[in-house]
């Protein structure tokens, strides 16, 4: 039996199931934190979550003062004379409105204009970002041999998603298997750096 400070006398049991669940909510309100959550609540509720990307890319003339949500992984970062620009390759945003990392899954470019002051160093080429901007119209630039026509954003808000780095996938090799285990020789060994060791290096 335990005392708590009321007075009340309660059971082991009972008093461990009351830490458990006070132990999960706790950890749900700590994991509740999502990206929108960071945003205010003003823009959150004027983003046309209806409108598509390829319907923007289409006729973004037509969308001109339109706030919306895209996702994107960062091509190039460039400072102009009184702000930033930002050419991100569109990407399909999945759990907790990140991008995915299926660069298969685009359908187009678009362009980010960031009014206040960015440093490109801080989006460097790869990087991964989700971007509430309102549609400003469309941009004709040169791409490779040809030329592109851009649909552009004025960012109202802009998350820039941490990189995830190759290291963190590699794994050391496990020398605890009987000498004839199968699994050695069914999976190869990706060291630090993501460097490959073939079957016969162990």
């Amino acid at each position: 039996m335990w005392i708590i400070p009321n007075g009340l006398l309660l059971p082991d049991k009972q008093l461990g199931c009351s830490f458990i669940i006070f132990a999960l909510l706790l950890c749900g309100t700590g994991c509740s934190s999502s990206y929108l959550t960071t945003v205010p609540a003003d823009l959150t509720k004027r983003v046309n979550h209806a409108l598509s990307f390829p319907q923007i890319k289409e006729s973004a003339d037509s969308y001109k003062g339109t706030v919306v949500m895209l996702g994107g992984h960062i091509l190039a970062a460039k400072r102009l004379q009184d702000s930033t620009q930002l050419t991100v390759l569109q990407l399909p945003l999945i759990d907790d409105q990140e991008p995915t990392l299926d660069l298969t899954q685009s359908q187009g470019r678009f362009l980010a204009i960031q009014q206040e002051f960015l440093d490109p160093a801080t989006v460097p080429a790869g990087t991964k970002v989700t971007i509430i901007g309102e549609v400003s119209g469309i941009q004709t630039q040169s791409l490779d041999e040809t030329t592109y026509d851009y649909p552009v954003l004025i960012i109202k808000h802009l998350k820039v998603w941490p990189q995830v780095s190759v290291d963190s996938f590699a794994y050391p090799p496990y020398y605890g298997y009987p000498p004839f285990y199968p699994y050695p020789f069914a999976y190869p060994f990706y060291g630090p750096r993501g460097r490959f060791y073939p079957y016969w290096y162990w």
